[in-house]
Formats: C-alpha cells, sequence, structure tokens
C-alpha cells in the first residue's frame, strides 16, 4: 500500500457531501481549510478557480493522498488540459499552513462566486 503524503486542497465536487467524493473515500482528511491568497472562483455547474484575479480566499477542504489517488483525479479534473495542477499554501482553521496541490483553470467561465465557497452557492 503506497503512503499517503500528497496534500490535495479541493473546493467543489470533491469536498465531503459533494458528488466526485467518492473518489477520496479512502484519503485522510486533514481538515477544512482556506487559501493563503485570495483567487477567483466561477461556477457554471461545476467550480473554477482563476489564479490571476483576487477576489477572496478559497474555502475548502484538505487531504491526504497515494500517488494512485492523486492520479485519479488528474483524470477527472483533466490535467494538466483542462484544469491545471499547482502547489500553494493553504490555512486550516487553527491556522496550520499546508503546502497543497490545488486545481486552477484559466478560464473565466459562469457566474463569479465572491465568497469563494462553492458550498453557499
Amino acid at each position: 500500500m503506497q503512503e499517503r503524503n500528497i496534500k490535495v486542497f479541493v473546493y467543489g465536487t470533491l469536498r465531503k457531501g459533494q458528488g466526485n467524493n467518492y473518489l477520496l473515500k479512502e484519503a485522510d482528511f486533514i481538515g477544512e481549510a482556506k487559501t493563503k491568497d485570495k483567487y477567483a472562483m466561477y461556477a457554471s455547474g461545476i467550480p473554477y478557480v482563476v489564479e490571476d484575479k483576487p477576489v477572496s480566499r478559497i474555502t475548502g477542504e484538505i487531504f491526504s493522498v497515494n500517488q494512485e489517488e492523486l492520479m485519479r483525479l488528474d483524470r477527472l479534473e483533466g490535467h494538466p488540459q483542462w484544469y491545471r495542477r499547482r502547489i500553494i499554501p493553504v490555512t486550516t482553521e487553527n491556522g496550520t499552513i499546508h503546502h497543497s496541490w490545488i486545481y486552477f483553470n484559466p478560464h473565466y467561465m459562469g457566474k463569479l462566486v465572491e465568497s469563494g465557497d462553492y458550498c453557499k452557492i
């Protein structure tokens, strides 16, 4: 069994209670978190986070995954053709900073989610 030491920050359909969370059923849940920096979230059925427009801190969750689980997430997200994965700092509710993978999309599609929280739209 592969070690789960890769941190992933999820903000949309991969969050607990959302439709694609089943892909993280064996992952280790670290906690709820927000991005340290501000980005723009858009939603058109699914959320998109754009990194070059600072609107709000993005709300999500951090999971610890293994390489196989990360590859499954990459397939879902269409990395690197559709979403592009990169590491950013995210902060948990207790103030701990984790450097985690996040999926960015360079396209501005749908409605701006000013709160940065996909679960509150």
